[in-house]
């Protein structure tokens, strides 16, 4: 096999030498080259991304994908400009999805109506803004994967291109919705960022503030041209919302998947694209080398990765120009601390956005904390940082709770079943959940299989004091908690959590989807205290209202083709993969009492 024709994970070495060494405009190596595109963003006109006129929820209209047929070829992730071609990305609003009641643990619940409305919120999580032109991201595992499950959404999806702008489309969207019916306050359920940047946490938190945005780094290439690169003016949340943070996997590790050491500290701010196996992450890969991982070309519309391949291809190693704001928020020997701290460079409310609340006596990093956030309802948030701490750790993504952070929880929950309040745990990794998407009470009768995530000791180098099943048993000695909310897996998804004897003492678990992946929704959730005083929790899933000019269209119908080339959906899936219910508890009768009088008449 001669040169020319000789493939590299599927694609021919003239096909790698076009994507890497320079037939897209101004690609750049080290420096920008002059007179094109070098105008630094404060040069730059700020544009503004609105969105579309009216919002809805899905309860309203759906965006469903429009089936693609059998027949129609397999494309790979890298093959950008076909997505389109073979409709592949394309969708269409559909008629809303009903809420349905779902009473599986109230068995006494019989059809009693609202009575008072108790509080609402918004959630959204798993947005992972991204720096798409770092040195520092496996973007070559993913761009080179071939269609199917082998897929790494994960490492590269063109989602990448417009993070910051599906966030802005989100939060104007829960402006719009706040106006019609006022949100208590609002939660990030964690991975706001997806490599633990400086500069990608400074955009989550600025966009939430909103600021002037510039969603770029390094040699700042396509601002003057390239509409996902161009400098705007993020809306912000509404002032009257305050908001709450959890810490997610991927805001500590590099990618999420591996504590940081020298290798992935250095590769941040270095002007050298890394060196790293193509093996899975949690294998050790980015400690080996023989594969450069490449960047996101800015000059490119389609945002096609450069400087990629097998380090045989190069006669030096490729570089970028470096960043100084593209630094890990972690350490060594701390993860999390410097990440929690940016929260008080803030505008919005409240400053720390919870981490002001952290007992200080439980160290620099420990980021539990808990809050009440209406006056006047007995209502209690439980923030509780359930991911793996130190090196050495068998998975990064998988759940934990050390000795600390579970005598903490387990005074947390004790205090509110002393204090006669409701509980609601905020986390970012979910426990003992349905392993697939079950969006009918009619499916729990069937067992749908389970999914465990937490990692326990005496698994060589766990530190989780609890497994699912032992966590799931401390939680069920607490009747008022009422439900776990969480992100993590990018799926929505309900778990009644039953108890086999007592049903005040089960709960719901509530899995909200990624702003990152399809389906791109966030969730709101409303409390009511019922007329036979059993508490109803209504979840509804939201998609961003998006305008037809907005880089967030385009990222809509890139997560929609990056589901179904890596087989997370089939292409044949024309489902909005919401899930819209009313959820309904039974108390205690002691519980009952105390709620029997609270909330705003219905």
């Amino acid at each position: 096999m001669d040169d020319e024709s000789e493939k590299v994970g599927g694609i021919t070495r003239r096909d790698f030498v076009k994507y890497s060494a320079g037939t897209v405009a101004c690609i750049y190596l080290g420096v920008l080259n002059a007179g094109c595109g070098s105008s630094t963003a404060t040069s730059m006109q700020v544009t503004k991304w609105p969105i579309a006129k009216d919002v809805f929820t899905t309860t309203q209209q759906q965006i469903l994908p429009i089936p693609v047929s059998a027949t129609t070829p397999q494309i790979n992730p890298r093959d950008l400009a076909l997505y389109s071609e073979f409709g592949y990305d394309a969708w269409h609003v559909g008629p809303g999805l009903p809420s349905a009641v779902w009473n599986t643990i109230a068995p006494d619940y019989n059809n009693a109506p609202n009575a008072a409305h108790l509080l609402s919120f918004f959630a959204i999580t798993d947005i992972h803004i991204a720096d798409k032109e770092s040195p520092a991201q496996p973007l070559y595992v993913g761009w080179m994967a071939p269609f199917g499950p082998t897929g790494n959404s994960s490492a590269y999806s063109p989602v990448l291109l417009a993070s910051t702008h599906v966030l802005d489309a989100a939060i104007q969207t829960i402006n719009a919705m706040h106006k019609k019916s006022p949100f208590d306050f609002g939660i990030s359920l964690g991975d706001a960022i997806n490599n633990n940047q400086y500069n990608e946490l400074r955009w989550y938190i600025d966009v939430i503030d909103g600021k002037v945005i510039t969603p770029s780094s390094g040699a700042h290439v396509g601002v003057d041209a390239i509409d996902y690169q161009k400098p705007f003016q993020a809306a912000g949340l509404d002032k009257s919302i305050p908001w709450y943070q959890v810490i997610g996997n991927h805001d500590q590790f590099w990618m999420g998947s591996s504590y940081e050491d020298e290798k992935t500290l250095a590769a941040r701010t270095s002007n050298t694209i890394l060196n790293m196996d193509v093996g899975s992450a949690t294998s050790g890969a980015v400690d080996r080398s023989g594969y450069y991982m490449g960047v996101i070309d800015g000059s490119d519309p389609l945002g096609a990765v450069i400087l990629s391949g097998p380090e045989g291809y190069f006669s030096a190693p490729p570089t970028v120009v470096a960043d100084p704001d593209r630094r890990s928020l972690s350490t060594l020997t701390a993860a999390g601390e410097n990440w929690m701290k940016e929260f008080f460079n803030t505008t919005s409310t409240p400053v720390g956005h919870g981490f002001n609340l952290v007992d200080p006596a439980m160290g620099g990093g420990f980021a539990c904390y808990s809050f009440v956030p209406k006056p006047g309802i007995p209502v209690k948030v439980i923030v509780l940082d359930d991911t793996v701490k130190g090196s050495g750790q068998p998975n990064y993504a998988a759940g934990c709770l050390d000795q600390p952070r579970l005598d903490w929880l387990q005074k947390e929950l004790q205090a509110g079943q002393d204090n006669d309040q409701l509980m609601i745990v905020a986390a970012h990794i979910p426990f003992n959940t349905y392993k697939n998407l079950v969006t009918d009470p009619s499916q729990v009768a069937s067992s749908p299989p389970f999914m465990n995530l937490f990692i326990p000791a005496p698994y060589p180098g766990a530190t989780s004091m609890v497994s699912d099943s032992s966590l799931l048993a401390i939680l069920q000695n607490y009747p008022n908690l009422i439900m776990w909310i969480s992100g993590h897996r990018h799926m929505n998804t309900v778990t009644p959590q039953i108890h086999p004897t007592d049903p005040t003492r089960s709960f719901w678990e509530v899995e909200t989807s990624s702003l990152r992946d399809f389906p791109q929704q966030f969730r709101t959730f409303n409390l009511y205290r019922n007329s036979d005083n059993t508490i109803s929790i209504v979840i509804t899933n939201v998609d961003p209202a998006v305008s037809a000019v907005s880089p967030a269209t385009t990222s809509r119908g890139s997560a929609i083709a990056t589901a179904r080339i890596t087989a997370a959906t089939t292409i044949g899936d024309s489902s909005s993969h919401a899930i819209n219910a009313e959820l309904v508890v039974q108390l205690s009768p002691a519980m009952q009492e105390i709620i029997a009088t609270s909330g705003i008449p219905v």
